[in-house]
């Protein structure tokens, strides 16, 4: 149905509605239009209105063009598929933009089950976090060809059949999916050329190497010295560059362990590796070598923003704690997150990105902010924190610590970060004090360590005497993407933080 022939009232079109609309508008064929949805985003703003969040929009969109993709690859088809009654093949998604694989951590549904479009079909664990599947067409499952807990399986892969009449469910019951056959080895004219053999899965692994025959570096007077003391050089540890042995290792008796490294240890358990961690390890390895990190400490005086935390849930207690039986209290990650988003916006240097070529400079402060899964930790985002206030930030906050524990933090929040904040735990039990790996392309990562008690000088113009007094102190450390941030803004950066968090009324101004 084209476009100008749509008559529609703006309060009832909902973001789904919507969505339906503008892919079907970008992909109608026009001589002066583009079939890319993201040409078309004046549309967005006629159905959502101006200021809206068109994430929501994008998502949905995302969602029907993952239906249509279905419903292309429903029918037809080679091999089998040709003879067997009409259905759709349901591939596995990528849930969120890093994905790669995933695993099945559950199927909601069982063969021959009736579907409604919409309804949980299964669970499936991302590099995120654990997500819902929804079903993307109405029908029955006739087959799942997947089972519960198949792991690291690739984008695209097959994982159930679904059909529209519950009588062609049974032809379905031997389906297996088509596994492209191995090429055919060449012919060679007058020769016949035989394919080598596959190698079985059962084969047995190389044999490690013998100790003998692995070539060892020394410097000449090591190898005077072990010959000597009659030491082989295969059993010490070398510790000049790169393993070479020195004449100090065979002098101080520098032997390795004679257990082999594959020797059978009783005693221990292999755990298995989430994918969520498997990709978090990868990030790390690869940031932490190729980025150039820097970093900067600050110690930071809590009692004013302690102070102002107290009036502040007072006033919250007596407003709202005749309606609700636990009021909402704000924490100093609150007065962080706040003081952080508007230091960036005096140093944009920290806020921006390394993209090879050149340096974007991010106009919103989209904070991320690391939270504890039990099993790792992801980095929900608060978008545009610098606007919001504190009692908006805490409830964010809250929110993402429940859902991140339940894995229902969906993949857009974890998206546009611009910069992030870890922390141990702020009056709880954790490091006094660490340094944290950035999140690339993000070029500072803010890592909060726990508040201590301090004693400092007093001076006679408060107390009308000299002593000391104990404080509630804060160590901060900024790490930093040296290709972005010289040392001096960083510096800069860390003086605005501090200042904010001990004067929090500057954070009025």
């Amino acid at each position: 149905m084209p476009l100008k022939n749509l008559s529609y009232h703006r309060a009832k079109i909902t973001p789904s509605i919507a969505a339906a609309i503008v892919l079907h508008a970008a992909a109608a064929p026009s001589p002066t239009s583009s079939r890319d949805f993201h040409s078309s985003s004046s549309l967005i703003t006629s159905f959502l209105g101006e200021g809206k969040p068109q994430h929501i929009l994008s998502s949905h969109v995302l969602k029907f063009k993952k239906i249509q993709s279905y419903r292309s690859s429903s029918s037809g088809g080679s091999g089998n598929d040709t003879s067997l009654p009409s259905h759709i093949k349901v591939n596995l998604p990528a849930l969120s933009p890093t994905m790669e694989s995933g695993t099945i951590v559950s199927w909601q549904k069982k063969e021959g089950d009736k579907l409604e479009e919409g309804d949980l079909l299964c669970e499936i664990e991302t590099d995120k976090a654990t997500m819902g599947f929804e079903t993307p067409e109405e029908g029955y499952l006739a087959k799942i060809l997947i089972p519960e807990g198949a792991k690291d399986i690739s984008i695209g892969k097959l994982l159930c059949i679904i059909v529209l009449n519950k009588e062609d469910i049974a032809k379905f019951e031997n389906y297996e999916n088509e596994i492209p056959s191995e090429p055919a080895a060449p012919a060679v004219a007058g020769k016949t050329v035989v394919a080598p053999p596959k190698e079985s899965l059962n084969s047995v692994a190389p044999q490690p190497a013998e100790p003998g025959d692995i070539a060892v570096t020394a410097t000449p007077f090591a190898k005077e010295l072990a010959d000597k003391q009659g030491v082989d050089l295969h059993d010490v540890i070398g510790s000049g560059p790169d393993g070479k042995v020195l004449a100090a290792d065979i002098i101080s008796g520098g032997l390795k362990s004679q257990s082999p490294a594959g020797s059978n240890v009783e005693g221990f358990v292999d755990l298995p590796i989430s994918p969520l961690r498997q990709t978090l390890a990868k990030k790390l390895v690869d940031t932490k070598f190729n980025i150039p990190h820097y970093y900067l400490t600050s110690e930071i005086l809590l009692e004013n923003v302690l102070l102002v935390r107290e009036k502040l849930n007072n006033l919250l207690e007596k407003t709202t704690g005749k309606k609700s039986s636990k009021p909402q209290k704000l924490t100093v990650e609150d007065f962080v997150i706040k003081a952080a988003a508007l230091a960036c916006l005096k140093v944009p240097e920290t806020n921006s990105f390394y993209m090879g070529t050149h340096v974007r400079q991010n106009q919103s402060v989209n904070m991320s902010v690391a939270v504890n899964t039990g099993h790792g930790f992801v980095t929900p985002v608060i978008q545009n924190a610098q606007s919001k206030g504190l009692i908006e930030i805490n409830k964010e906050i809250l929110d993402f610590s429940k859902r991140a524990i339940s894995g229902e933090i969906l993949p857009h929040e974890f998206e546009n970060g611009t910069f992030t904040i870890s922390s141990t735990t702020f009056f709880g039990d954790g490091e006094a004090n660490f340094s944290a790996i950035l999140n690339p392309p993000q070029a500072c990562n803010l890592a909060i360590g726990k508040s201590t008690k301090k004693l400092i000088p007093r001076t006679s113009e408060e107390y009308n005497e000299e002593g000391i007094t104990s404080v509630s102190n804060l160590t901060v450390t900024l790490s930093c993407d040296h290709r972005v941030v010289d040392g001096a803004n960083g510096a800069i950066w860390l003086k605005y933080f501090k200042e904010y968090l001990e004067n929090p009324q500057l954070m009025l101004i």
